[in-house]
């Protein structure tokens, strides 16, 4: 990123076009960091989701990881093709699957947890520890307010 130095004074004023510039960045260095181990953001959201709550539905899966039912059919079928997650029929109704991460996928976890921290520090490189939490707290109240509305 170039930095905001000669952009008028207005829309260096502008949260959402600043959010817009650090995000850019973000999916840039978040994206780079999973392509190098064939893997994409919605990979580590479902080992994540997985990983954290359990088992659990597509259904469950796309409301944990805000990832489109549609979408999280193909990667579940990427994770399943790589043995990092497993399909079994839901007992309580055979006529949905319940999805779950392998031992395989919690080590692949582990592995897209350490290159997103090298990430997340060159993204935050600017930072003092005290304004990194400050920032992903006031991120969190942001998404918090405002992630119901685009939920699948």
């Amino acid at each position: 990123m170039t930095g905001t130095r000669g952009t008028p004074a207005r829309l260096r004023a502008l949260p959402s076009r600043l959010l817009s510039l650090a995000t850019g960045h973000a999916d840039r260095l978040v994206g780079e960091a999973l392509a190098g181990e064939e893997a994409r953001k919605w990979h580590y959201a479902v080992l994540a989701a997985l990983n954290e709550g359990g088992p659990a539905s597509q259904a469950e899966l796309s409301r944990r990881t805000r990832v489109y039912r549609s979408d999280l059919v193909a990667v579940i079928n990427e994770l399943s093709a790589r043995g990092l997650v497993e399909r079994a029929p839901d007992p309580a109704d055979r006529r949905r699957n319940v999805i779950s991460v392998t031992a395989a996928g919690t080590e692949r976890l582990h592995r897209l947890d350490t290159l997103l921290a090298a990430a997340q520090d060159e993204l935050l490189a600017p930072l003092a520890p005290a304004e990194r939490a400050e920032l992903v707290r006031l991120l969190t109240v942001l998404a918090d307010h405002h992630g119901q509305e685009d939920m699948p």
